[in-house]
């Protein structure tokens, strides 16, 4: 059974085309194999997991069903050396090791996720059902990425292709019961004598989320639509995709005012458990088309990938029918790779990727100019197996040209002409040594590369969902960082253990701070400056199951990001996430059910420690507080005749109703409440959470 087993997930690796994952029933006894064989793509190209030499997490779609959560980068956030950027239920944005927004590359179809990151008001426009996987790379990835890529890729995979002559599908279905979020997905997927086709539409709604202090808070009602259609060919030859994508949310803004004798949120509408949009609130769209080919050449293969995104963004204030802000994003992808085959245990490869956009302001309300940009990059990397040894590194070199028009509004500039040229050379070398069977040792040192966006540079304007007027400065450098990362796992039947410690040095560090200056009434100021960073810290995971249907786990991640030679209320950088220990028991209760197979439970604690290093100058930041989350979930796989017909999940996330504010919640800032003294809104309530999976075909 272990040599079927092993040859199964050797053959399945061999395809990059699709992220292939364990069967149920052997998901603990033999995850250490997956270290081992799994294919990545996020440090110097593609190699197995085992000789990457940064930290990847894979988590696959079933692992994800069992994880609550009201969007998708929530789910994610709850990984080691992970942590999210929220303004209420529906908006998040990740974090990873201490840097978000247009330090981490998201990619999606193959290609790079663009839409404003630089914004807190608005999340990933990504579908999470049609996930089938995601490579969470830990560190620096500027070489196969380019710029942004400093603080590390999430990298979003589709369910594997079905195999020859069948037709696949399902329907996903969701409640949750603080919010009333009600969600449906479906899918249809076949393969037709080398013909694929694969459909999904999905939609999710939900009313205000409440909390023992706010109650419901009002206007953080959001809803989201997406639907996808791919087909491809595929052969001995290779494959080829051609994929378009829609994607739409709309998230009303929380502005957390309040009343000056009650204490009480404000709310427009009296009906807070209403599914339609409030005011303000945003209209997001994202539409895309990637085209994919893999084609098998007798010296290794290429892979060329083209895409056309665009991303329109309306924040609607005063009238649910006219907009005031309206940014629309064009960009288009290419990548071409070619990646040879492994001899005498070296391995090439070598592409140049990049993107063309151009930005347009579509409202009679104006943030950021309208601008044009074009970034090309050129790399090269190699790799040698050598006995218990593998080597890895590469260069690259990046350009990137900026555009901004200027724009004069009732005479005066609001706006200046300018344009940046930047270039970036940025590497990496690592290694990674079979120190014995079950444990391995990594070691990597990468230069990471970001060119300041076109916010940080230009910024001039009121954000609305963030509840601050901000200022660029298009004179800003380029940001650079050199880290070092050390890494161990050990593997055996029954304990694994993962750890790692990074140091992270950024020169030119742009972050955004309050200024003691009033533009917009009513309206915090901030701007962005520049200064010498310096982050470091660790993250470490244990795996234990003494039987095969009892699993203990814990997990711990603390990350130290500072300033350097600054005063000590300027010492931590801001938005550093709070260090965080989790630990999990859940115990299989069958694995050959007649009715119900692979059913479980599980205990989930999730400690949030004190968070006192923060960005105290202006009051930009506060101290948060200690809190633990208690969370239970029961699941089964129900058969009928031997025949898998549902999956069901049943998750309780704060058990115990506990009221919190996350470190990194844009709306720990808003008003202060008169009659508790309390500032700011807080997170979500006790939430009860069912999840069904029907499969079809």
């Amino acid at each position: 059974m272990k040599k079927l087993l092993l040859l199964g997930l050797s053959l399945a690796c061999a395809l990059p085309m699709t992220a292939q994952s364990l069967p149920d029933s052997t998901d603990v006894f033999f995850r250490h194999l997956e270290l081992k064989e799994v294919m990545v793509t996020g440090a110097v190209g593609d190699m197995k997991m085992k000789e990457s030499p940064l930290p990847i997490t894979m988590l696959h779609a079933k692992e994800l069903r069992q994880l609550s959560s009201t969007n998708f980068i929530d789910a994610l956030a709850k990984q080691p050396g992970m942590a999210q950027i929220t303004t209420g239920s529906g908006i998040s944005k990740p974090v990873i090791r201490g840097l978000g927004y247009n330090r981490i590359v998201v990619v999606n179809d193959g290609i790079r996720q663009e839409g404003q990151q630089w914004g807190d008001e608005h999340g990933i426009e990504i579908d999470g059902n049609e996930v089938g996987s995601v490579e969470i790379l830990k560190g620096p990835a500027s070489l196969m990425y380019g710029s942004d890529a400093m603080g590390g890729v999430l990298v979003f995979k589709g369910m594997p292709t079905p195999p020859e002559g069948t037709v696949k599908g399902g329907v996903n279905a969701e409640y949750q019961t603080n919010n009333g979020l009600i969600g449906a997905s479906f899918n249809i997927a076949g393969n037709q004598k080398g013909f694929t086709w694969d459909a999904r539409y999905s939609e999710k709604h939900a009313h205000a989320y409440k909390n023992r202090f706010d109650g419901y808070v009002p206007n953080s009602q959001f809803g989201e639509r997406a639907f996808s259609l791919k087909t491809g060919l595929m052969g001995s030859w290779g494959f080829s995709n051609l994929k378009f994508g829609y994607y739409n949310i709309n998230p009303s803004i929380v502005e957390g005012e309040r009343d000056t004798v009650t204490g009480e949120l404000l709310s427009e509408k009296g009906d807070l458990l209403t599914y339609r949009h409030g005011l303000p609130y945003q209209r997001v769209y994202h539409f895309k088309a990637v085209s994919e080919s893999f084609i098998n050449l007798s010296s290794g293969y290429l892979k060329v990938i083209a895409g056309y995104q665009q991303n329109r963004r309306q924040e609607f204030e005063e009238s649910p029918d006219e907009y005031g802000l309206y940014l629309q994003l064009h960009t288009l992808n290419y990548d071409v790779r070619y990646v040879s085959e492994e001899k005498s245990g070296w391995k090439f490869s070598t592409g140049v990727n990049g993107m063309g956009q151009k930005s347009l302001n579509l409202g009679d309300e104006f943030l950021i100019p309208d601008y044009t940009l074009f970034d090309a990059g050129v790399y090269a990397t190699a790799s040698k197996s050598l006995a218990r040894w593998n080597l890895s590194g590469g260069l690259r070199f990046d350009y990137r040209y900026l555009n901004a028009k200027g724009l004069e509004e009732d005479g005066v500039m609001r706006f200046e002409d300018f344009t940046r040229h930047f270039c970036g050379v940025t590497g990496s070398i690592g290694a990674t040594c079979e120190v014995t069977e079950h444990l391995d040792v990594k070691l990597n040192l990468a230069r990471g590369f970001r060119t300041p966006n076109i916010s940080e540079l230009s910024s001039n304007g009121v954000h609305e969902g963030s509840l601050r007027y901000e200022i660029g400065n298009h004179n800003f450098k380029s940001e650079y960082s050199l880290q070092a990362d050390l890494g161990l796992n050990y593997a055996t039947r029954y304990f694994e253990l993962h750890g790692a410690v990074f140091a992270n040095h950024i020169s030119n560090y742009i972050y955004l701070h309050r200024i003691d200056s009033i533009i917009e009434p009513d309206l915090m100021t901030f701007a962005y400056a520049q200064g010498e960073a310096m982050l470091f810290g660790f993250e470490g995971s244990l795996d234990f199951h003494p039987l095969h249907s009892l699993h203990f786990g814990a997990a711990f991640s603390y990350v130290n990001a500072q300033l350097l030679h600054q005063p000590v209320e300027m010492k931590y950088l801001p938005m550093t996430p709070a260090p965080r220990l989790s630990a999990d028991v859940k115990y299989e209760l069958t694995h050959d059910g007649q009715v119900f197979n692979n059913a479980y439970v599980a205990v989930q604690a999730d400690w949030y420690l004190k968070q006192d290093h923060y960005f105290a100058a202006y009051d930009t930041e506060t101290m948060t507080p200690s809190y633990l989350l208690l969370g239970v979930s029961v699941g089964s796989d129900v058969l009928i005749k031997g025949k898998k017909v549902a999956e069901l999940h049943l998750i309780v996330d704060n058990l115990t109703d506990v009221c919190y504010q996350n470190h990194l919640s844009r709306l720990k800032y808003a008003d202060v409440n008169v009659v508790t003294g309390r500032r700011g809104v807080f997170n979500m309530g006790r939430n009860f959470v069912f999840k069904l999976t029907v499969p079809i075909g």
